[in-house]
């Protein structure tokens, strides 16, 4: 067997700019750019945006900012230097991103929209033609060249007229709404239950099952598979579920969530730790009913209502690097990083659901017997 020098590593989808980035070409860079300015207050109301463009005539200031359509942030190439602007007070403007709009005719992105225009040609740039989604025809045009047919035949894609508008927001729409990170459960049992003095997922509280696989059976309807979170390949013995050992060792649930995000990136994980006793459907229902995917994470305010609930929560894949940044700083709370973070909170319709069960004394209330 040949020596692996470098470990094997899930890569989240995506490309160069971001999770969700294509690329406008074939047309004057000024045409594509009013394109974009065009869709870009329709789209903003509703995501996030972020335009990649080269500077012509660098060292001139832009009357023409993204920012003042919408966007979240834009960067420019200089010539000399790249220029990056954002709005105020956002620090993760490309993770944050829905979208990455890209100037193809400078920049590459992992799919495309090919503007077929009279005053260039997009037959000597089939290389960056990869996987296009878009065919915009000037509205003089009969049909999509012959060269370009041929050069796509195997990709499926849509041709609109450039007068068409609507036709572009409402492809736009369809893209970001279908853009909809799939859903992975995990059940925390890691901990050492120290306080409880016994395994607390092995401990029962609903029709005598075992915690972990009756918090497994809930969340199984809202996910395509369920996990639990352990400490090592010994404890994942203990589990018939598939199991996710700590890839960060010795950082409790944090380095649970983030050894989830390094199994796979490109799936959100509805989060559960195993001392909840009365976490119930209708509790996780309005979770997932009102998961905001264009936020970092989805969350309940705790039962004292004063902090965001880390451990019943859905983060989402933009999650994974903010995580990977904190703990690069030295946190390893995952409160930490939602309180500083954008998310959707939600205030639970009874905030008992959201008890926390970890000593003997705790759970012989709850259960009305001893541990």
């Amino acid at each position: 067997m040949a020596h692996q020098k470098h470990a094997k590593l899930t890569k989240p989808t995506g490309g160069k700019w971001g999770r969700q980035e294509i690329a406008i070409l074939g047309a004057p860079c000024g045409e594509i750019k009013k394109l974009t300015q065009e869709l870009l207050p329709s789209l903003a109301d509703e995501w996030r945006l972020v335009w990649v463009d080269a500077d012509h005539q660098a060292g001139k200031p832009d009357r023409r900012s993204m920012l003042a359509q919408g966007a979240i942030a834009q960067l420019t190439n200089k010539i000399s230097h790249y220029e990056l602007t954002h709005m105020a007070g956002r620090q993760w403007y490309f993770n944050e991103a829905d979208l990455v709009l890209v100037n193809g005719n400078h920049f590459a992105a992992a799919r495309q929209i090919a503007w077929v225009h009279p005053k260039k040609s997009l037959e000597k740039k089939l290389a960056k033609l990869t996987d296009v989604r878009l065919i915009i025809l000037e509205d003089e045009m009969e049909e999509v060249p012959a060269f370009l047919q041929e050069h796509l035949s195997t990709q499926p894609y849509k041709v609109m007229r450039r007068s068409n508008q609507q036709a572009i927001l409402a492809f736009f729409r369809e893209l970001l709404n279908n853009a909809r990170p799939p859903l992975n459960g995990l059940v925390l049992v890691g901990g050492r239950s120290t306080r409880m003095q016994t395994d607390k997922s092995q401990l029962s509280y609903v029709a005598s099952k075992k915690h972990y696989q009756h918090l497994a059976g809930l969340m199984q309807p809202f996910c395509e598979q369920v996990y639990v979170s352990v400490r090592d390949e010994e404890q994942a013995q203990a589990y018939e579920l598939p199991a996710i050992t700590d890839k960060f060792v010795g950082l409790g649930p944090f380095g649970g969530i983030l050894s989830a995000f390094m199994h796979n990136p490109n799936t959100a994980w509805l989060v559960l730790a195993v001392d909840l006793p009365l976490i119930d459907t209708p509790t996780l229902t309005k979770l997932v009913e009102e998961r905001d995917i264009h936020k970092t994470a989805t969350c309940f305010i705790d039962p004292q209502e004063e902090f965001p609930e880390p451990l019943i929560s859905i983060w989402e894949p933009r999650a994974y690097p903010v995580m990977l940044d904190f703990l690069s700083k030295g946190y390893s709370c995952p409160r930490k990083v939602l309180i500083n973070n954008d998310i959707y909170l939600i205030t639970e319709r009874d905030p008992k659901v959201l008890t926390n069960v970890n000593t003997p004394e705790e759970y012989r209330a709850i259960t009305g017997h001893e541990v």
